[in-house]
């Protein structure tokens, strides 16, 4: 028989993964197998740099986590042998980029797949989403297609003022 202690411990940690997973924007699941402590305490550091949060869970208690969390019980199909799991809070791709790049470098371990923005994905969706620019990048990109016709019409507007008024070109 179980001790009541335990029980509610656990009970408080899938309570705990469970509002992780609520709140976070995107949780990648990989599977860690072969890496030595050093590569481990690496993933971490990089992990670290980009705000997101490196957890090993058991497979059970995020099992029980994602169904009190609401998330499509498909994701039971991934949670086999040993997983890590990355938490983005801030940026949904962050998690898959360092993953991937991470995998990349070392040769060692696969991605599983993940909930992004609440939604079950395969690890191929999980690849695609991390070639996708930061956040940062995107409305950086955006802000410079929505400037790039005002600059346009200024510089049109400015070369039409000095054909019209040769003295004033002179004096710029």
């Amino acid at each position: 028989m179980a001790n009541a202690k335990i029980i509610e411990s656990k009970a408080a940690q899938v309570a705990e993964v469970a509002e992780k997973i609520k709140n976070a924007k995107s949780v990648i699941l990989f599977d860690y197998r072969g890496l030595t402590v050093a590569e481990v305490t690496e993933l971490r550091n990089e992990m670290r740099k980009e705000n997101v949060e490196y957890v090993v869970l058991k497979n059970h208690a995020v099992k029980r986590a994602c169904e009190a969390a609401g998330i499509d019980a498909s994701i039971e199909t991934m949670l086999h042998g040993p997983s890590a799991f990355a938490f983005g809070h801030e940026d949904a791709v962050a998690p898959a980029r360092v993953l991937k790049n991470f995998i990349k470098k070392v040769k060692k371990c696969e991605l599983k797949g993940g909930i992004v923005e609440g939604k079950v994905t395969s690890a191929k969706e999980v690849d695609a989403i991390a070639d996708l620019p930061s956040r940062e990048v995107l409305i950086a990109r955006l802000l410079g297609s929505m400037m790039s016709p005002i600059s346009g019409l200024a510089i049109v507007l400015d070369q039409i003022a000095k054909q019209k008024d040769p003295a004033s070109a002179q004096e710029a």
